[in-house]
């Protein structure tokens, strides 16, 4: 009679686990389809990093504007540029401009423009807490890495269920690390600079150029 009972629960649990699985691959495919019905996104967040172990407690806001694969990103002084065949960092601090060319086998970072639909392969997904944070409910989404070489041990997904965008990104490394991304304002079909995505060099005339490509 026992062994009966432990295998009706263990069916039950899996039961609930594939439904709770389901569930989680159906709020994330709502989030890509918003995201794609959209002709640019504009995000101001916060962005922070700690790791009790090290002693490291960092904080810094930021903005990002995205148009398909093609996103401009500033953070801590220096603005990162991907024009669709180029990556582009400038460092105002050391007048330096590093360009490198798009690395489109790399899975392991969250880039500026993969940050709305990441999660779309490369990960194990499941249901996980709702919180209500000043009156907005976020569901979470837990993502593993399915490559046990990927440094991040699970990332938790927070999605504002009336809105379907993404509220905040929680990534846990292997190391302690865990960095948060908290988005502030999220905007959309914004008016764009035809040049908003090109990098013009004359505009820097005394930086110099390290070309890693």
């Amino acid at each position: 009679m026992k062994k009966i009972f432990q295998i009706s629960l263990f069916l039950l649990l899996s039961l609930t686990t594939q439904a709770q699985d389901k569930k989680a691959k159906t709020l994330l495919d709502e989030v890509t389809a918003k995201v794609k019905s959209y002709a640019n996104i504009v995000i101001d967040f916060k962005y922070t990093l700690n790791n009790s172990k090290e002693n490291i407690n960092q904080e810094s806001k930021g903005n990002v504007t995205i148009k398909d694969n093609l996103y401009v990103l500033n953070i801590m002084g220096v603005t990162k540029m991907f024009d669709g065949k180029k990556n582009y960092t400038i460092n105002p601090e050391d007048e330096e401009i590093t360009i490198t060319k798009f690395d489109e086998k790399d899975d392991t970072s969250i880039s500026p423009n993969k940050m709305l639909t990441f999660f779309n392969s490369g990960y194990k997904y499941s249901w996980d807490i709702l919180q209500n944070v000043k009156g907005r409910k976020i569901q979470y989404i837990k993502l593993i890495p399915n490559n046990t070489k990927d440094s991040r041990k699970e990332i938790l997904l927070g999605i504002d269920i009336q809105t379907k965008h993404i509220y905040n990104l929680i990534e846990t490394g292997k190391n302690g690390t865990k960095t948060t991304l908290t988005v502030n304002s999220f905007k959309t079909d914004q008016p764009l600079s035809k040049n908003q995505f090109t990098f013009v060099q004359a505009k820097y005339p005394k930086y110099y150029i390290n070309k890693l490509d």
